[in-house]
């Protein structure tokens, strides 16, 4: 069956880390959302429907796939923010011929159509949503099925899906790979639940402890001496783990990043940097953060209270104890910096200053407490493509007008800076 993965309007609540990509791209255990709904799901024909801006960028990435066009067959259309599990497959399988919406409460899970006719839906010409009341006159069915809401969702089920896609991707642990170079003074705690690819490195006094949950370690991977990486634990393809690193449980540290200091309950997307020492907890970092030398965020108020984070501009209570940063795409923080409970940095800003900063940062913007400016497009552009390049990734036309872009659609947010 041709299968669809759609956006709702609830993908404004992911921000800042929807701005370059939909809310289906973003990483939860050691799949992307999008990756886990087609393991479960697999499928010849795909369709992405994604908010129109975003449409050149997805294309190039994904030239195999069809955009923000209702099939003209038999298919399963699954909402971006849905967990796939295999109780929801069997679920969604029920009564093949049968054209219904499955629902979650208040939320849409998937549309199944037989017999599409394409007048029966409309696209959002501007988000790329799928126009649900038009599809009132289809039968409703409730499953049970989890969907994210909040980007600290996605955070605080890392640990779980980590567990549940080693699951997935090793057959229930019957196709663990142990290649690469471990050397003789490493320790591996619960061996049989460890996965280590192709040319990955692992050094002196390294200790992988897969006590409390499975280790998956990627191909062409380096962990420097005495690193230690407690399970639950995914590291990407082609990551560094930095010497003595402490990396604990439901930590997700994608392809390309490089990860030293303390690392907690936080996910790195891909492409990140938090290379030093500093403590980074219950955080989400988007591709090309840099997060320099002792930046320390904090995840726990001194209350122990729950903790509001600002979303889509207004302060929602996460109704959460640990939240800590979540920081869009290219972010830089300066030596020293220190980051409050659930603080939110929008992409390309630069903050500096040992000054605590703001919960709340723009993107685009550059400076310290009291002091942020805005960060011009170009200088800020000129800056991603030669940071892109030095991981041999290029910053593609489509990339870039996407940059820009995501420039426009925050002016407002930035009243009050002064630009460059």
């Amino acid at each position: 069956m041709h299968i669809g993965i759609f956006e709702d309007h609830l993908a404004r609540h992911f921000l800042p880390l929807t701005y370059f990509r939909p809310v289906y791209d973003l990483r939860c255990g050691i799949l992307t959302m999008r990756q886990r709904i087609l393991a479960f799901l697999p499928a010849k024909n795909v369709t992405l429907f994604s908010r129109t801006y975003l449409g050149p960028l997805l294309r190039e990435e994904n030239p195999e796939a069809e955009f923000n066009t209702v099939p003209d067959e038999p298919c399963l259309l699954i909402n971006g923010r849905c967990i796939m599990t295999k109780k929801l497959v069997r679920e969604l399988r029920k009564n093949p011929e049968e054209d219904c919406v499955f629902v979650n409460g208040d939320d849409t899970v998937a549309i199944r159509l037989s017999s599409p006719n394409p007048n029966q839906m409309t696209i959002d010409a501007t988000h790329a949503l799928l126009d649900f009341p038009q599809l009132a006159s289809l039968k409703r069915m409730e499953v049970d099925a989890t969907l994210v809401a909040y980007h600290w969702d996605l955070v605080q089920r890392n640990g779980e899906l980590i567990n549940s896609d080693f699951q997935v991707i090793t057959g229930g642990g019957k196709r663990i790979r142990r290649s690469g170079k471990v050397h003789a003074s490493a320790v591996l705690v619960g061996r049989k639940w460890i996965s280590i690819g192709k040319k990955t490195e692992i050094g002196p006094g390294v200790v992988l402890d897969a006590t409390n949950g499975p280790i998956v370690i990627g191909s062409r991977v380096r962990i420097y001496p005495q690193a230690v990486i407690e399970g639950p634990c995914f590291v990407g393809d082609g990551a560094v783990i930095k010497i003595g690193a402490k990396i604990y449980g439901s930590t997700s540290i994608g392809p390309l990043c490089k990860a030293g200091g303390e690392v907690d309950h936080s996910i790195l997307h891909a492409c990140a940097n938090k290379q030093h020492d500093g403590f980074l907890g219950h955080s989400y970092i988007a591709p090309w953060v840099n997060l320099g030398a002792g930046t320390t965020t904090s995840n726990l108020k001194n209350t122990y209270g729950i903790i509001k984070v600002h979303v889509d501009g207004r302060l929602v209570d996460s109704g959460e104890m640990f939240v800590g940063l979540t920081a869009g795409d290219h972010v830089k923080t300066g030596i020293n910096a220190t980051l409050d409970t659930g603080s939110v940095i929008g992409p390309s800003s630069n903050v500096y200053g040992t000054t605590l900063p703001p919960k709340y940062i723009p993107a685009f913007s550059w400076g310290e407490a009291g002091a942020m400016e805005t960060y011009g497009v170009e200088k800020a552009l000129d800056v991603a493509v030669r940071v892109m390049g030095r991981r041999q990734v290029s910053a593609s036309a489509a990339y870039q007008e996407v940059f820009r872009h995501v420039f426009a659609i925050t002016e407002n947010e930035r009243t009050g800076h002064t630009s460059d």
